[in-house]
């Protein structure tokens, strides 16, 4: 089998595997509802039936959603009805009736595959018969006299449309006291759509699935259906309808659900259903902040790129908590910052825009504009001038964007505490500055993809829309473009790390393809949920313990095992930082491997 045909299959796999959650992520309150969906008739009657079936849709306003297994007579087939809606409740208890009537006739069996539950019990004695029902109830009461196991289910059971065994209950509805920061529109509902967003968890699990790419990292290490996309997710919407209380948004209930979530944007993709958790994160950080007050450390963490030109110039002196113990200890009761993990050291050499000036392209191509980012910028700037040699030698000038009083910045260090307004102002700064048709070049992850990402919800619109379009990683850049860059062969082996934000966006096969275009460097992804730093979430004192073991998941055995003279590549800023702490090597970003294979 060719390699081209085995990716071809195991596409076609995937899609197999998540074509019933890809049906259950319709928005709105319409959503395909399982109840008769595991009927089965001979195949010879399963035209006919799915016919006669679709008429029963059709007569009751609504529609079926089909999927799987027809070669054996049954298909998953669930009508799209709103749960919400009295009316809808009446529709599918009708429609059942209807449904098993049917089955019934073409002497199938409504429970195909899966056994009954609330659902189907109901029916069993028009479907066996009294004689057959009562003797499942002596069984039951034997092995379970008290009705400790599963009580109501498969004998005695409730009706299937008791509206008090639902999710949504009788005064299911949005609480009065919560308004989102960010835009939610493109979810219809209450709460400018965040509602709607978070009902789109439909308890799917997929976020259990230790075979997943990268989610969810902290149910990884916790077990914890608490701290999982699902458990986030139910947490949420019952804080969003009232029933975890007044204010809930910003309770320490929500709080602690929310706390180990790494914001790692993994459910945005992986989730079928495309909840997206790191947004959600936002508002409860937002609401908590407005209620409790912003810390400290968060405080200082936000407002790092408004201080970094001023604390760059005493490098030296900032430096002395990582050399001086007292001062690690210190940190730790007073700021809530591990003693225990050095903090990033700052740099007296750091990049200066001026820099680009003296970079020109020997055969141009054009311009970029290039977003010399916060870390970078004061922490690794031999990445920048990476990034500008690389650029020269593909036939780009960079451009950066001059700002008045102190550099641009993405806001995402706003957005990590909840100080969602100003990351808004900090948004319209940038976009001010990056206005223009140009390509926007960046190196972090976690900063360039705010623009293509949380921008848009901060200020909808066209301008945010074209600057996403425009935003670009340098390994998506030099995809697109595919510039004639001259590389000599490196006789090596790298071990590439994605960064979470970067596989959520689907950016990193193009930063592997460029190193892949390196003669004889053989380049090898990890295969590794997050690395569990997510920016300050490894400092914490509170939560460094969970960072250690999320880097211990994956990342760090692999690392572990690479050869002494082998390359770890990791672009994200806190990827190398975990690496080099907690592993022991140092992993340099894709660019610098780039520059260093330059004829």
């Amino acid at each position: 089998m060719r390699a081209s045909d085995a990716g071809f299959q195991a596409d076609i796999t995937a899609v197999r595997e998540a074509g019933l959650n890809i049906m259950m992520s319709m928005k709105g309150d319409g959503k395909p509802v399982s109840f008769i969906e595991d009927c089965a008739v001979d195949l010879e009657d399963l035209a006919d039936y799915t016919e006669r079936l679709n008429a029963v849709f059709e007569k009751h306003g609504t529609k079926g959603t089909w999927y799987a297994h027809a070669s054996v007579g049954c298909l998953h087939v669930r009508p799209v009805l709103n749960m919400k809606d009295p009316k809808d409740v009446a529709t599918m208890r009708t429609v059942a009736d209807e449904c098993f009537a049917l089955v019934r006739e073409y002497k199938g069996s409504h429970s195909g595959e899966h056994g009954d539950g609330l659902v189907r019990s109901e029916f069993h004695e028009t479907m066996f018969g009294s004689r057959i029902v009562r003797a499942f109830e002596t069984v039951k009461d034997a092995f379970d006299p008290n009705n400790m196991l599963n009580p109501g289910r498969i004998v005695r059971p409730p009706r299937m449309d008791d509206r008090t065994l639902f999710r949504y209950a009788p005064g299911y509805a949005p609480a009065g006291d919560f308004q989102p920061k960010l835009d939610w529109s493109d979810h219809p509902g209450p709460l400018g759509g965040m509602l709607g967003a978070v009902e789109m968890c439909n308890n799917n699990g997929t976020c259990r699935a230790f075979d997943a790419g990268v989610m969810c990292p902290s149910y990884r290490v916790t077990r914890d259906e608490t701290h999982l996309t699902r458990g986030r997710a139910n947490t949420l919407r019952l804080a969003l309808t009232g029933q975890l209380g007044a204010g809930a948004m910003a309770s320490d209930a929500v709080f602690d659900a929310m706390k180990l979530c790494v914001s790692c944007k993994a459910c945005r993709r992986e989730c079928p259903t495309g909840v997206d958790m790191a947004k959600m994160k936002i508002e409860v950080l937002a609401a908590r902040g407005e209620h409790e007050g912003v810390t400290w450390r968060d405080t200082m963490i936000a407002e790092l790129p408004r201080f970094a030109p001023l604390i760059a110039r005493i490098a030296p002196l900032a430096n002395l908590r990582n050399r001086v113990p007292a001062l690690r200890r210190l940190g730790e009761r007073r700021l809530g910052l591990a003693a225990s993990r050095p903090l990033p050291s700052w740099r007296r050499d750091a990049f200066r825009n001026s820099e680009a000036d003296a970079m020109a392209p020997t055969q141009p191509r054009g311009e970029v504009l290039l977003l010399a980012d916060t870390f970078n910028r004061w922490f690794e700037p031999e990445n920048l001038r990476a990034a500008l040699r690389v650029l020269a030698a593909a036939g780009y000038r960079a451009v950066l964007p001059h700002a008045k009083g102190r550099p641009l910045c993405c806001g995402r260090t706003y957005l990590a505490a909840g100080l969602v307004d100003k990351a808004r102002d900090e948004a319209r700064r940038t976009l001010k500055l990056l206005d223009g048709t140009l390509p926007v070049i960046g190196l972090e992850p976690s900063c360039l993809l705010t623009l293509r990402d949380e921008y848009r919800s901060l200020l909808p619109g066209a301008a945010s829309d074209a600057l996403a379009e425009r935003a670009l990683l340098l390994g998506e850049f030099l995809a697109r473009e595919k510039p004639d860059l001259a590389l000599r062969p490196l006789v090596a082996k790298a071990h590439v790390h994605g960064h979470c934000h970067q596989k959520a966006f689907g950016a990193f096969p193009s930063m592997l393809n460029s190193l892949k275009r390196i003669p004889d460097l053989d380049v090898s992804p990890i295969a590794s949920s997050c690395c569990g730093m997510a920016g300050a979430f490894g400092y914490q004192a509170e939560t460094v313990q969970v960072s250690q073991a999320m880097a211990e998941a994956g990342l760090l055995p692999a690392v572990r095992q690479a050869a002494a003279d082998d390359i770890i590549v990791a672009d994200g800023t806190s990827c190398r930082h975990q690496i080099r702490d907690l592993g022991g090597r140092q992993a340099i970003h894709s660019v610098r491997l780039l520059e260093r294979a330059l004829a």
